[in-house]
């Protein structure tokens, strides 16, 4: 069969039914293949290569199966790269196709730079952000080749695979084989169940870090009922702060622009068990040695090469995949709980109520309170980004997807339209700021295109407010292209997705009203919120300083008080 035939019918055995990708001369025979299995796949048209490697992540982080997305040579192939990034450093299986050059156009060992139109080595490129990737020089090695990258963007640590795919290879006849499926072995510590039950019954106030190893698994149900057993406390890194909700044992989460409770727990813990949490500085501070500093520390990770960063010299690091340790933590049995430490939890919770409240936290509650239980939401970099983590109140069933590790702005809005795919076309929404949103803009015509029911929250402050808070901070002031007077503007986002035919409004961030109606029909909808310029993300911790004490700094009788609980 034609071989770009059989690697659409390969997507489909693997349970795929959207990828994402834009047109171009070197994938115009993968374009056709796609058209042949319409009734089986869905092959979608975004209007940039990134939007289509972001909407990829969209769709494998909303739906747990690989998402898929493709590109042609040259330009193409190299607009993917951000999203790639994303996929590699978040952990999301992912499998991206580029078009190259007929192999007899390649330039081979001539040391000219290029020799077909468009050629571009993308492998030397992608290789450090990618698990796999293989330029395909043969046609009957395909099926090998996608047999490999399947299997590395699914299994142990996961993340994108990427083939280089000439046309002629495209268009060949090939010979379906009978795949041989690998396997991969991973270390297993017997003594786990053994070594938890140990710290557990020496700790009197343990505390339990929920990684994204955690979120991308789907584990959250095993952690849920681990903590409930036991009563301890659990707190999270940003990218995973969704995977408890509302659940009274969850406080928050950790680092940088976390939570104070959580930030005061974790301090005050004497045993820490991170699960599938890289424990990176935005995290546990500059200086990795304060964090916890009397807790014994107990990481989980399935990469051994994030163990190999510590944070205590003296930590326990266990390589172990989440199937493993979810029996471990089953099987533990212990003669006690720690309801007295619940209740020092709950106190320090409870003195902190009100200290971060503000017009910001109280807009983004009112957000929350319209968007229906179970659904998507995607959010970009960028204050946005933090304020939905911080203040966002979560329903049961809710997913938020992040750009975490790599931070990308204009995530937000591409991956929307991956994530709407893979729940079925209900309203997902999209949380942006104005910088993010101006980042893949162009996909609104996508929305508009298929009338699907994203809503999309523009908060808009006419700034790129995080650097902003950076320069006042940092730079005595020097607004230097954050805002308008220093180069930077934004349009209005309501009258330009009017333009894209999309039904808007416009509200300054005091006069949020219900938006129900707007938030739970399908169509598409846009809700610019204008907020002023100088609006700040708190709680922030300045460089250096331990964790839980962040800026704006508590009173001192508060701070000491909660210190001695």
């Amino acid at each position: 069969m034609k071989a770009s035939d059989f690697i659409v019918e390969y997507l489909i055995r693997k349970g795929i039914t959207d990828v994402f990708g834009y047109p171009g001369g070197m994938v115009t025979h993968l374009m056709d293949s796609f058209a042949r299995y319409s009734d089986r796949i869905s092959a979608h048209v975004t209007y940039h290569e990134q939007a289509a490697a972001f909407a990829a992540c969209g769709y494998a982080q909303a739906s747990g199966r690989p998402g898929v997305a493709y590109a042609t040579s040259g330009p193409g192939a190299t607009n993917l790269i951000t999203g790639i990034c994303h996929a590699y450093f978040d952990s999301i299986p992912t499998i991206f196709i580029t078009g190259q050059v007929n192999s007899n156009e390649a330039k081979g060992t001539y040391g000219v730079r290029q020799r077909g139109f468009q050629e571009t080595d993308i492998i030397s490129m992608i290789k450090p952000v990618t698990k796999y990737a293989a330029y395909v020089e043969s046609p009957d090695k395909l099926q090998d080749y996608l047999d490999r990258a399947f299997d590395e963007a699914t299994s142990g640590r996961m993340g994108p695979a990427l083939l280089d795919i000439p046309m002629n290879i495209f268009r060949s006849e090939i010979q379906p084989h009978t795949s041989v499926t690998s396997t991969k072995s991973i270390s297993e510590d017997e003594m786990i169940t053994k070594q938890l039950t140990e710290a557990l019954n020496q700790a009197e106030r343990p505390c339990l870090i929920i990684g994204n190893g955690v979120k991308i698994t789907n584990r959250g149900k095993m952690v849920r009922e681990f903590i409930e057993k036991f009563q301890i406390p659990a707190v999270s890194s940003m990218i995973a702060f969704d995977v408890l909700g509302n659940h009274p044992l969850n406080y928050g989460f950790l680092g940088a622009y976390g939570t104070r409770t959580a930030n005061f727990i974790a301090a005050k813990s004497d045993l820490i068990i991170s699960i599938g949490s890289r424990l990176d500085i935005r995290q546990v501070g500059a200086k990795r040695e304060n964090f916890a500093p009397d807790a014994k520390l107990i990481r989980f990770d399935i990469d051994e090469n994030e163990l190999s960063y510590p944070v205590h010299q003296d930590e326990l690091s266990i390589r172990t995949d989440m199937e493993t340790l979810c029996i471990s933590l089953e099987n533990i049995c212990l003669e006690k709980k720690f309801g007295q430490w619940i209740s020092v939890c709950n106190e320090i919770k409870s003195l902190l109520a009100d200290t971060d409240q503000n017009a910001i936290s109280q807009m983004m509650g009112k957000i929350s309170e319209n968007v229906p239980t179970d659904a998507v939401i995607t959010t970009d970099v960028g204050q946005n980004q933090v304020w939905t983590a911080q203040s966002f109140h979560l329903k049961e069933g809710q997913k938020v997807l992040f750009s975490g590790g790599h931070g990308a702005m204009g995530y937000a809005l591409p991956a929307a339209i991956g994530a709407c795919y893979a729940v079925g076309r209900k309203p997902v929404f999209c949380i942006t700021g104005d910088g993010g949103m101006q980042m893949n803009i162009q996909e609104m015509q996508f929305i508009a295109r298929e009338n699907l029911p994203i809503k999309m929250i523009v908060l808009n402050n006419n700034a790129l407010g995080m650097i902003r808070h950076f320069q006042e901070m940092y730079f005595e002031s020097r607004f230097y292209q954050t805002k308008p007077s220093g180069g930077y503007t934004a349009p209005s986002f309501s009258k330009i997705a009017s333009a894209y035919g999309i039904r808007s409004r416009a509200v300054f961030f005091r006069d949020i009203e219900d938006n129900s109606s707007n938030f739970t029909d399908n169509d598409p909808f846009l809700l610019e919120v204008l907020i002023n310029e100088d609006t700040y993300v708190t709680p922030k911790l300045e460089f250096g300083k331990p964790n839980q004490d962040q800026e704006p700094l508590l009173d001192r009788k508060i701070y000491n008080r909660i210190m001695s609980l």
